[in-house]
């Protein structure tokens, strides 16, 4: 394999660029990159570079002496329209084209847009350009801020708005926010960190317009309400960029489709971070962004899947001076107990946080901790030993870390 191209200067694609280089790959190395930016961190966007504690520089990825190092050619500011995989060819938006072996798809994902949300005032918050436009509206005094969806970065932005001093209210159409994700007792806690906030939460509805002729003046709710905003930030999922796809010999059904290698019907084509529908799942975690990588390069230079790419899933949070963390998989049914730590009577975390473990048939399946950093590591570790032992029960308590990427 001379050529190896990745498409998505992303954080998965700068893994992935690690691992080709640390896997011994020294032939050329081509990443395209959409933005005009070189990888950055995406998680401060909606917390500490909203709110000022922290510049662009850093949130860079990279410095010179690695970029240096990884020898790529660094194709940025241009978007990838086609993947020829017959041809071995990646066609670019300018009319290049770049001839290569190998393809590593890292293009993750857009934030997902709702119908008149062109208006000036309406923003999403997925990339640095992003949040400069975000914060620079949010800098012109104080502002009535709705945010729609009350997901990780809607109650992040949420949070970091209501820092700032403004009048903050998020829309959720849940009963509950982050109901899917940690069912209803702990999602339940998430509701009382908004009103600690003191931001207002509209559960059970949703938004059937957006007001305004050129600059949005409020939202309409699906129940017949209307809410006054200045600012509105949709934050409502996000979708898979894999529209470049089409006309390949790849399918996406969201996401692009992936054993458990991370490799696609094409041999010489991989995926990763939240672009990767891995063995049936498309995680959007940076977690899976840094881990993935590993595995669909060693699969990539082989020409088959070798080794597999399955984690615990693990995501954290911060919200209203409280820090979430999450790992496992949580199903409706499963018990939850506290364990450490407790919740107050006004359903919020006791003043030294508390952690939770979700059961199904009497195994835990999932941890939670909220203000319990060491407390929810060792839980953590714990649940991928015993996901360890589960997939190579004949290794015991030795089984050896490289078994699972």
């Amino acid at each position: 394999m001379r050529t190896v191209t990745i498409v998505g200067a992303s954080l998965s694609g700068l893994y992935a660029a690690r691992e080709l280089r640390a896997q011994g790959f020294d032939g050329r190395l081509v990443i395209v990159g959409e933005e005009p930016h070189h990888p950055y961190d995406r998680p401060p966007l909606s917390k500490d570079f909203l709110v000022g504690r922290a510049d662009e520089s850093s949130l860079a990825l990279t410095d010179a002496d690695e970029t240096a190092g990884l020898d790529a050619e660094w194709l940025l500011g241009v978007r990838a329209r086609g993947l020829d995989a017959r041809g071995r060819t990646v066609l670019l938006d300018d009319g290049r084209t770049v001839p290569t072996d190998g393809v590593v798809i890292a293009t993750g994902a857009a934030a997902r847009r709702l119908p008149g949300d062109g208006l000036a005032g309406v923003h999403t918050l997925r990339t640095l350009d992003d949040a400069r436009a975000l914060r620079a509206d949010l800098a012109r005094g104080s502002r009535a801020v709705v945010v729609i969806g009350g997901g990780f970065i809607g109650a992040e932005t949420a949070s970091s708005c209501a820092r700032l001093g403004h009048t903050v209210t998020v829309v959720e159409a849940a009963p509950l926010p982050l109901l899917p994700q940690l069912g209803a007792d702990m999602a339940a806690v998430c509701a009382a960190l908004h009103r600690r906030g003191g931001v207002e939460l509209v559960t059970g509805t949703g938004v059937a317009a957006l007001r305004g002729t050129t600059t949005v003046t409020g939202i309409d709710l699906s129940d017949g309400r209307t809410l006054p905003a200045d600012i509105v930030i949709v934050g409502v999922g996000a979708v898979p960029n894999t529209a470049w796809l089409t006309g390949s010999a790849l399918v996406p059904h969201d996401g692009v489709l992936c054993d458990d290698g991370c490799v696609t019907a094409l041999p010489q084509v991989v995926a990763v971070g939240d672009v990767a529908r891995v063995g049936g799942v498309r995680a959007e975690h940076w977690t899976s962004a840094t881990e993935q990588p590993r595995a669909a390069v060693t699969n990539l230079l082989a020409g088959r899947t070798l080794v597999t790419a399955r984690t615990v899933p693990y995501f954290w949070s911060d919200q209203y001076d409280s820090r979430i963390q999450f790992t496992g998989r949580h199903r409706e049914g499963d018990t939850v107990h506290i364990t450490e730590g407790g919740i107050t009577e006004d359903g919020l975390p006791g003043e030294s946080g508390f952690l939770a473990r979700y059961e199904r048939e009497g195994r835990t399946v999932a941890v939670l901790g909220v203000d319990r950093p060491r407390a929810f590591l060792r839980a953590r570790r714990e649940l991928q030993r015993e996901r360890r032992r589960d997939e190579h029960p004949g290794q015991g308590r030795r089984a050896p870390e490289t078994a699972v990427l």
